[in-house]
C-alpha cells in the first residue's frame, strides 16, 4: 500500500501555485507542481488577471471575534442596565472588547458612542461605581454592521477617490507605465497622501475585476497592450555569429556603471513576416533613444547605412562604443566602426540582458509599432516622433527626469569644459 502525503490546505496550495509562477514556472506546469490539474493552474490565474493575491499570515487557533450569540447576550445586558464589567465577566471577555463592540456597532454607528470608564485591577476589571451601559443597542443591528465593515474584497484607493482616478486615467492614455505614473505623482503631489499610489495598485486596478476604477481598455495603453499578466517566457532563439566580432566580455569596464556617456546598445524590431524592421539605439548614460530607418530592407548594407547617417549627427564625445546582438544585421560592423569611430561588441548568445537598456526600450517601442505590424510604412519623421515621445517620458533611475534633460545636461557639461580650456 503506498503511503500519501499529509493533505494540504487549498490555501497551501495556492500559495505554492503562486510562488511557483513567479519563480518562472508555466502557469499550467505550476498548477501540477502544487498538486492540482493543469487546467485548476490556468483558471487561478485568468480569476486575478496574473496578479498574485494577498494571503494571510494563518494565526494558531480561531480569531477572537464576537459572535452572533454573544450579541445578544450584549444587547440583554444593556437593556438590563447591566455594567460593562459584568457583561464582560459573563461572557468571559475583556471589558475593552465589550465597550468597543457597543461603540462601533450600536445605533450612532462606529468610534460615536462614550466609552464608558473602568478600573483593570483584574482580568475582567473590578465593577466601576456609576459604570453602567445605558445606550441602545442591539444584536442584529450590530452583526449587520460587523458584517458590512469585513466585507471582502473592499473597494481599491483609485475607485474611492475621482481626482486621483482621472490623473491616472489620462497618463495612461499618454502611455506612461504604472510605475511612471506613481513616482510623477509623489513628485506632483508630495504633501497630499491621498493622490500618490503604487504602481502596483494601478495593476491590480486595471487587472483585477471589482478592484475598480480604471477602464479596462487603458490596459492596451500599457507597453505590453495585456489585459491580464503573463509570466516570465523563455528566450528566443538569436542570430548567428558574425565573422570578426569583438565579444562583450572585452568591452571597457566604464561601460558598465553608465558614468561616461557616448556607449550605445542596439537592435533591430522585426515587422510582420520578418519582411521589414527599425533599428534602435540607446545611449546607456541617459536612456536616449534614436531610431533607423529602415524602409526598404533590413540587410546589412542597410543598417551600416542607416548607422552611420544617424551616429554622425552626434559630437565624438558621444560616439564611444555600442553594443549589439549576434545578428546578421551587423555584418558589416567593421565598416560602422571606421565610419563612426565606434567599438563595437557582440553579446553573448540568447542574452539580451546583456544589452538591458535596449532590450527595455525596444519592450516600450511595441506601444507604437505592435508585433504584427508592416513596419516599413512608417515614415522617418514619424520616427522621430515616436523618439521624442520615449526620449521626454520620466524615467525612475533619474529622479524622474527624462533622458532628453540628461543628456541636454552632458552636451551642457561638455561645452562648458571645451570652453575653459
Amino acid at each position: 500500500m503506498v503511503q500519501q502525503g499529509p493533505v494540504r490546505s487549498v490555501r497551501v496550495v495556492r500559495k505554492l501555485f503562486w510562488d511557483l509562477v513567479i519563480g518562472g514556472v508555466g502557469v499550467g506546469e505550476a498548477g501540477v507542481r502544487a498538486g492540482v490539474s493543469e487546467a485548476t493552474g490556468l483558471r487561478w490565474f485568468a480569476e486575478t488577471g496574473g496578479v498574485k493575491p494577498q494571503f494571510r499570515q494563518a494565526k494558531a487557533g480561531p480569531k477572537p471575534r464576537l459572535t452572533l450569540a454573544e450579541r445578544e447576550e450584549i444587547a440583554a445586558g444593556v437593556a438590563a442596565n447591566e455594567s460593562i464589567n459584568s457583561i464582560a465577566r459573563r461572557l468571559g471577555r475583556w471589558p475593552s472588547t465589550i465597550m468597543r463592540e457597543i461603540s462601533n456597532n450600536g445605533p450612532v454607528g462606529r468610534g460615536v458612542q462614550p466609552k464608558p470608564r473602568y478600573r483593570r485591577k483584574h482580568r475582567f476589571g473590578a465593577r466601576a461605581s456609576g459604570t453602567t451601559a445605558v445606550v441602545a443597542y442591539r444584536a442584529s443591528t450590530a452583526q449587520a454592521r460587523y458584517e458590512q465593515r469585513t466585507r471582502r474584497p473592499k473597494p481599491g484607493r483609485l475607485a474611492g477617490n475621482d481626482e486621483l482616478r482621472s490623473v491616472v486615467g489620462d497618463k495612461l492614455a499618454a502611455r506612461l507605465s504604472p510605475e511612471q505614473i506613481s513616482g510623477w505623482l509623489r513628485q506632483q503631489y508630495p504633501n497630499t497622501p491621498e493622490m500618490q499610489v503604487s504602481h502596483e495598485t494601478i495593476y491590480k486596478a486595471l487587472y483585477l475585476q471589482g478592484r475598480g476604477g480604471l477602464r479596462r481598455e487603458l490596459a492596451t495603453s500599457l507597453r505590453t497592450g495585456r489585459a491580464i499578466r503573463k509570466p516570465r517566457r523563455g528566450l528566443g532563439q538569436r542570430g548567428s555569429r558574425i565573422p570578426g566580432m569583438v565579444n562583450i566580455s572585452e568591452r571597457p569596464a566604464e561601460v558598465e556603471d553608465r558614468a561616461v556617456p557616448g556607449h550605445w546598445e542596439g537592435d533591430l524590431i522585426i515587422g510582420k513576416d520578418s519582411a521589414s524592421a527599425i533599428g534602435t539605439l540607446v545611449e546607456r548614460r541617459s536612456g536616449f533613444l534614436m531610431l533607423l530607418h529602415l524602409p526598404h530592407d533590413h540587410t546589412a548594407e542597410s543598417v551600416a547605412d542607416a548607422a552611420v547617417t544617424k551616429m554622425n549627427t552626434l559630437p565624438a564625445f558621444l560616439r564611444r562604443t555600442l553594443t549589439w546582438d549576434q545578428g546578421s544585421e551587423m555584418a558589416q560592423h567593421a565598416r560602422i566602426a571606421m565610419a563612426t569611430g565606434l567599438e563595437i561588441y557582440f553579446c553573448d548568445p540568447h542574452s539580451p540582458w546583456q544589452r538591458g537598456s535596449n532590450e527595455n526600450t525596444n519592450g516600450l517601442l511595441r506601444q507604437y509599432f505592435p508585433k504584427g505590424t508592416d513596419l516599413s510604412v512608417f515614415p522617418a519623421d514619424y520616427l522621430d516622433y515616436v523618439a521624442a515621445q520615449l526620449n521626454t517620458r520620466p524615467r525612475k533611475r533619474h529622479g524622474f527626469r527624462t533622458p532628453a534633460h540628461i543628456l541636454d545636461d552632458i552636451l551642457t557639461q561638455s561645452t562648458t569644459v571645451a570652453s575653459t580650456t
